[in-house]
């Protein structure tokens, strides 16, 4: 008598599915909130956040009081000399200097040891500031919260080259998909994409919820014709999509893959036309060559 055939594996429960997605998460190094940074938001949720208080916790980090002072002096926010962490701050305004500061701790607190991640830093200190100029030019949005996004919205890219051997590969590969997705070459091979990781990240940093939404759908360019979607989140992708475009050219590349997908729907809802983009972008690029 034949014995009876195996059974297929069940698909996983549903239940099931979301552990192992959990567990893959949580073997992701997440850098915890710097104390600094944890002291800095309190101070700015209190009902009168002070100018002085918020010194006195840029002053406890000499290193960070240096680096605040050398970017409020840089021709990105207006050339002025500041001689001081005070003056610097009457200069840039609190929540500017904030965003200087989280973006000074995040350098300090996420790896780049590896080689892959060379211009990692550069590529997102330009976007920040390109991301702050477009706000300012188009007036759209807080150009806090655009130098916030610009610097993050990438920051998943290092912890998944520290937690997955063979994410180089991803990366590349995924920077040259002509029609898919960035994030769709990410979950096919891992199960999670840089836009998952660095959202969490900015939730467990205790950013706003709009950066950290934008950071989870900034390569999600539909977003962008999504009514639904809070428009915060919808200018922070649209306007990062022109800043990767002006860094792209400030660097010597003809093309962007990005900006071949998604350009076009970014300038439909910044309802900005052929020839007014062609204008930003020069604009944009020459602030990038004067800050060099």
């Amino acid at each position: 008598m034949r014995a009876a055939a195996a059974a297929a594996p069940a698909s996983p429960a549903p239940s099931a599915a979301a552990d192992q997605v959990d567990a893959l998460i949580k073997s992701i190094r997440i850098p915890p909130r710097p104390s600094l940074l944890a002291d800095l938001q309190a101070e700015l949720a209190s009902s009168d956040p002070s100018p002085e208080a918020i010194g006195r916790i840029v002053a406890r980090d000499v290193g960070m009081a240096g680096a605040l002072l050398k970017l409020a002096n840089s021709s990105l926010f207006g050339g002025r000399r500041a001689k001081s962490i005070e003056q610097a701050i009457l200069f840039l305004g609190i929540n500017q200097v904030a965003a200087l500061m989280t973006g000074l701790l995040a350098r300090q607190a996420i790896p780049t040891n590896n080689p892959a991640l060379a211009s990692f830093w550069d590529v997102s200190t330009k976007r920040s500031y390109a991301m702050m100029f477009l706000s300012r030019r188009l007036r759209i949005g807080a150009p806090d919260i655009a130098h916030t996004f610009g610097l993050f919205c990438d920051t998943g890219v290092p912890l998944l080259i520290e937690r997955f051997p063979d994410y180089e590969a991803t990366l590349q590969d995924a920077g040259l998909e002509p029609v898919r997705a960035f994030t769709e070459v990410e979950q096919e091979r891992h199960s999670t994409s840089h836009a998952q990781v660095g959202s969490l990240l900015a939730r467990n940093w205790g950013l706003s919820s709009e950066v950290a939404w934008a950071i989870l759908h900034h390569h999600d360019y539909p977003v962008l014709e999504d009514e639904n979607t809070d428009d915060t989140v919808r200018s922070l992708v649209a306007l990062s999509l022109l800043a990767d475009r002006a860094i792209r050219r400030y660097q010597g590349h003809a093309g962007s893959v990005e900006w071949d997908k998604g350009g076009e729907r970014a300038c439909t809802y910044l309802s900005l036309d052929e020839d007014e983009t062609a204008e930003l972008l020069d604009e944009l690029e020459e602030a990038l060559h004067d800050d060099q």
